[in-house]
């Protein structure tokens, strides 16, 4: 069986480092010629909560051949229609691409190359690229699982094996309602992902200040309504309903969600946006994948986002070069 992560980058390369250190064989694969290089020749890095360095094997995309018979997907979105119709040419007769990607992209990589060659997969840590070969891993040790899920009734013959390969990192959870998954980790981006993108700080930094707090709370708020509304059921995350803690239809629960959110993100609470680390970079953001997706959503079944609608606006007037992240931005809501 040969396996690839296409998109090796922060959350890629310790997801490989992690696989090669318990046995499993991966293949990296990252255009980046530096970071690909400093693999080759020093090892993949894991710096942070962990910190470890593995001898992993890692090339650059022009430099693949041959068919793979898994192929997590961990590229940004926004060609995803040029690389996965690249990839299916590099993917075996019952291959499978399981995409690793924020918002809901299945659905679009399925047309490509076929639903049943499809799996989603959530992951419920974060990481930060910190340099070439230089990963820093930002979440608890505990806090490494997966949600593993399938766009068909009838499984892949791979499915297996992917999550077998996944738990030479974590836990893997198998989820029969893996859209209700998919949102409950787009509840997340789209609330703190948002506004670390926006205020240029850390989960933990939005959460704690009572003012972005706020926002981050009316953001959950927001996605969780959408999804009731779309008759969408949320899953837990890492065992917590999220719903259940965070929603609310009183002044009290409201109160009690308010103080809840730090709490609930501690142990996330030095990771820092992959759209922020986009934007330092110089780079455009995923921000329609993300709050853009809820927003969408909402006008699909009717229900306003006020809240998701700025964070686009903007994350896109950053992009532009009108704003920086900044608390400051907090005045634009």
């Amino acid at each position: 069986m040969r396996t690839a992560i296409y998109g090796a980058g922060s959350l890629g390369t310790i997801l490989g480092a992690y696989i090669t250190k318990n046995g499993g064989k991966v293949e990296l694969i990252n255009r980046n010629k530096a970071h690909v290089e400093a693999l080759q020749t020093v090892g993949a890095q894991v710096v942070g909560t962990v910190n470890f360095t593995q001898p992993v094997t890692a090339y650059l995309p022009e430099e693949m051949e041959g068919v793979y018979d898994i192929i997590f997907l961990m590229t940004k979105q926004q060609q995803n229609v040029e690389v996965v119709t690249r990839l299916k040419d590099f993917l075996a007769e019952d291959g499978v691409i399981v995409t690793l990607q924020n918002g809901i992209p299945e659905l679009q990589i399925g047309e490509i190359v076929g639903d049943n060659r499809t799996l989603g997969c959530t992951v419920a840590w974060g990481a930060t690229m910190k340099g070439a070969g230089v990963c820093e891993l930002t979440s608890q040790p505990d806090s490494l699982t997966f949600s593993l899920g399938s766009l068909t009734a009838e499984r892949n013959a791979h499915f297996e094996d992917v999550k077998a390969l996944l738990e030479l990192m974590g836990e893997v959870e198998v989820d029969e309602n893996f859209v209700g998954t998919r949102w409950s980790k787009l509840l997340i981006n789209a609330s703190f992902s948002g506004m670390s993108a926006v205020l240029g700080c850390t989960f933990g930094e939005a959460a704690k200040a009572k003012a972005s707090r706020r926002i981050v709370q009316a953001l959950i708020k927001e996605c969780i309504d959408v999804c009731a509304k779309g008759g969408i059921r949320i899953e837990p995350v890492q065992g917590k309903d999220i719903v259940k803690l965070l929603d609310y239809k009183s002044g009290l629960k409201k109160a009690i969600s308010f103080f809840i959110i730090p709490i609930a993100i501690r142990k996330h609470a030095l990771l820092k946006a992959s759209m922020l680390q986009d934007i330092e970079k110089g780079k455009l953001t995923e921000v329609d994948a993300i709050n853009g997706v809820v927003s969408a959503y909402g006008r699909k079944v009717g229900f306003p986002t006020p809240m998701n609608d700025k964070v686009v606006e903007i994350i896109h007037r950053i992009e532009k070069g009108e704003l920086k992240p900044s608390f400051d931005n907090l005045a634009l809501f």
